[in-house]
């Protein structure tokens, strides 16, 4: 096995190639990740391991615009595994070429779980949290989402309750799965 090859099957994180966000190769941390062999994880559709079809709209909305400015693209997001649990993951992107972000790109995912359980949320309030923990105030949220301020406040209120933080600094750490 050439050494490339060996790195990156062997990698401590998942990685895939995405051409057009179809998986024409994952190594073996990502197949073991999503709960499959790398194998099986060729030529399906990233979707497949996104938590809603909704995120993997508006998601890929925001990647699309990432690289197409700057080449590369990273969040922290919940995803789904085959059996259909969620988890948190660090996923981070960049393309091989930019003019044509989804065209063909590398990919690579790391499983958050241990440090950062699963709370059910809905879709806008996992958009509130990711906007929070990139520190965005909530008049900032509302233009990014086009939702009223009042109407961030009473989703980061859901989000104390949710998560049982007493206060916004407190919810952040328990997003970023920080220490208390």
């Amino acid at each position: 096995m050439e050494l490339h090859a060996l790195a990156f099957d062997h990698a401590p994180v998942g990685l895939c190639i995405l051409q057009n966000r179809i998986i024409s190769r994952a190594n073996l941390r990502f197949g073991e990740m999503f709960g499959l062999s790398a194998e099986a994880c060729a030529a399906r559709s990233i979707a497949e391991f996104y938590a809603s079809q909704e995120d993997y709209r508006t998601i890929g909305e925001r990647v699309y615009s990432a690289i197409a400015d700057t080449g590369r693209y990273s969040d922290e997001r919940v995803m789904r595994r085959s059996d259909g649990t969620l988890f948190w993951c660090r996923v981070r992107g960049q393309s091989t070429s930019p003019d044509n972000p989804f065209q063909k790109s590398v990919w690579s995912f790391a499983d958050l779980s241990e440090d950062r359980p699963v709370v059910e949320l809905t879709q806008r309030e996992r958009e509130v949290a990711i906007l929070t923990c990139r520190g965005m105030t909530s008049k900032e949220i509302g233009l990014e989402l086009a939702l009223s301020y009042r109407t961030v406040e009473e989703y980061r209120a859901r989000l104390l309750r949710k998560f049982g933080a007493r206060k916004l600094a407190e919810l952040v750490a328990k997003l970023a799965g920080m220490p208390l």
